[in-house]
């Protein structure tokens, strides 16, 4: 595979790291042991904390390394280091991942053999192994909103039927279509990332990989598809680990895809049953908390009532 200049790399990794500083070591040394294409890495380290930005500028003099002193988010920072990048293809690696077996090689192969695609991802494992079925998902409707209000989604985690936004029952070890590739490995054409002009920036955190996969389908006529060739470990959640919190911000981007993807007349009958879910799950939680006894369900219930508490903070506009 080469680049229409031999001085300019194939391809351009960009990390967007925010106290991950162990993971995001572990990610770059993996990322440079498992990779043999012409590549450059691109770091945005957002104002962390942890000594994140020092400790990758002392291991790995070759990234081009942006230390922040404010905290971008994951959409804008993107957004910020694109037009910095020198290869054809840009790859979006979350610092919580690792890559396994030439993942990388992999995945720009795929793009090769499945350019129609125009946006490309691959399987994912947690860190003991089991399937992270996060790499990739299914657009939001009004019947996935549903079942996970009602609870179907829960129960019948594995049926496609009732669990359609997972893709529940598939284990991602075959290639398909799919309408949303994760931001955690997400491969992209530099020009059609700057076709649709990157991640909206409304989107600070969560939300904005699915609403870009959604615009590439009707902007460029993108199909977006994933190969289980293509592994990755992806921990999830590394640089918001407070549950709470995390779910409020992934609330409130999933309400946006709803004011901006879905049709004008299905938004109000979709908006009252999203903002349904929270309650759903903490009374359920509460219930079967109190029939069993069992304190993990006890946390559970108070988790989501926090959530449902907090449905100001993410029923808001994203604007």
């Amino acid at each position: 595979m080469q680049a229409t200049d031999p001085a300019r790399p194939v391809l351009s990794v960009i990390v967007i790291s925010y106290n991950t500083r162990d993971m995001t070591l572990a990610c770059l040394k993996s990322l440079y042991a498992q990779t043999s294409l012409p590549f450059e890495t691109i770091v945005v380290d957002n104002a962390s904390r942890d000594g994140s930005a020092v400790a990758i500028a002392a291991e790995f003099p070759q990234v081009r390394l942006l230390a922040e002193t404010t905290n971008h988010g994951f959409a804008w920072a993107n957004n910020l280091v694109a037009p910095l990048a020198q290869g054809a293809y840009l790859l979006l690696l979350n610092p919580d991942t690792v890559v396994l077996d030439h993942a990388v090689d992999r995945l720009m192969a795929f793009a090769q053999r499945r350019p129609e695609a125009r946006i490309w991802g691959g399987r994912a494992l947690f860190g003991d192994g089991t399937l992270n079925p996060g790499s990739c998902w299914g657009r939001m409707t009004l019947w996935g909103l549903l079942c996970q209000t009602s609870g179907l989604a829960s129960v019948f985690r594995g049926s496609a039927l009732f669990n359609p936004e997972s893709y529940g029952g598939w284990d991602r070890r075959s290639e398909r279509a799919v309408d949303i590739v994760s931001g955690c490995f997400l491969l992209i054409r530099q020009e059609d990332w700057q076709a649709l002009k990157g991640f909206h920036p409304d989107f600070f955190m969560y939300g904005e990989e699915a609403d870009l996969c959604l615009r590439a389908r009707s902007v460029i006529g993108a199909r977006p598809r994933i190969t289980p060739d293509a592994e990755i470990i992806h921990y999830a959640g590394g640089s918001q680990p407070v549950l709470a919190d995390r779910m409020v911000r992934l609330l409130k981007a999933k309400r946006g895809l709803i004011l901006r993807h879905f049709p004008a007349w299905q938004r109000p009958l979709a908006e009252p049953i999203f903002t349904a879910w929270p309650l759903t799950r903490w009374l359920a939680a509460a219930s079967a908390a109190r029939l069993t006894g069992k304190e993990a369900l006890h946390n559970r219930g108070r988790i989501w009532k926090e959530i449902w508490k907090r449905r100001n903070e993410w029923r808001v506009d994203l604007g």
